[in-house]
């Protein structure tokens, strides 16, 4: 049986390749004071960081356990063969409420077929798990083999971001109020990375944008020494700032020769928290199995 991809829409990948390899998405919660959208579906992210801009303060929530009950009950009734990979469970409870749904589906039907794989990694770094998985898929290779895979990318994704404007992670609780305004005042930009839990941690500060894109690079082959980066698909995504995304790839092309790329701007989910002008990239810390 051919195995499907479901995901959520924090994964960030553009809609050419959720189309072209038939990834379905559900929709994170995202509500500005009463009113309630669905990330890319009642809400884009460039309307968002419009508003962002002017001050207006966004919020998200987890995927509502009916929504995964609708879409579980849909799978089993098709009796499909599903992975479903998941926003990183250290920074949303999506994670844990799909696996109690789940557990409360497969009483009403024992076959449900379905896998959850907790990504541990946000925007196109979940995204590149799900992109491989669905290549993975669309190649006819077993759940067990993709499976194994997301094991080892799990395991191996690095996260390498910056935010523009501090505020944004202060009122998510990531900064304090005096490193948010420090941090405005001197134009100190944070590096921030998702370590193996899944959460956010600030690792460093540069002061200046130049010196910002060249340290996170300097940081890719760091981490990256022993995985090849020239020959894997790296992925790079932007809060609303497609330039800065196609200035640090260029660095990136430039430095390493690297040729594969997945693009794409911040959803909702992740840009209501990050803001606009947040730069990141994405890429393995070591070199994957020739099978995968």
């Amino acid at each position: 049986m051919a195995v499907k991809i479901l995901s959520d829409s924090a994964c960030d990948l553009p809609d050419e390749i959720l189309e072209e390899y038939n990834i379905d998405t559900l929709p994170i919660l995202v509500s500005k004071g009463e009113e309630e959208y669905l990330d890319k579906v009642t809400l884009d992210p460039k309307t968002m960081y419009d508003e962002m801009r002017k001050g207006v303060v966004y919020k998200t929530a987890q995927i509502p356990p009916q929504m995964f009950s609708e879409k579980f009950e849909e799978i089993a009734k098709n009796n499909e063969s599903v992975i479903y990979v998941c926003f990183s469970s250290g920074l949303s409870g999506t994670y844990n409420t799909s696996l109690i749904v789940r557990d409360e589906t497969k009483r009403k039907y024992p076959d449900l077929d379905i896998d959850i794989v907790d990504s541990r990694s946000a925007s196109v770094g979940f995204g590149l798990l799900v992109y491989k998985a669905a290549k993975m898929a669309k190649e006819g290779k077993s759940k067990e083999e993709i499976l194994k895979m997301l094991d080892f990318y799990v395991k191996h994704i690095e996260h390498i971001f910056t935010v523009d404007n501090l505020e944004y992670l202060f009122r998510g609780g990531r900064v304090t109020r005096a490193q948010a305004f420090v941090g405005g005042l001197l134009n100190i930009k944070p590096i921030l990375d998702i370590p193996e839990d899944g959460t956010l941690r600030p690792i460093e500060n540069v002061r200046g944008r130049k010196k910002l894109l060249n340290r996170m690079i300097d940081i890719m082959e760091e981490r990256g020494g022993n995985a090849d980066l020239t020959h894997q698909t790296i992925g790079i995504n932007h809060g609303d700032d497609l330039e800065g995304a196609l200035t640090l790839k260029e660095m990136i092309e430039e430095r390493y020769g690297c040729t594969d790329f997945v693009v794409n701007i911040i959803g909702c989910a992740i840009g209501a928290h990050a803001g606009p002008g947040t730069l990141s990239v994405f890429f393995l810390n070591e070199k994957p199995d020739p099978e995968f």
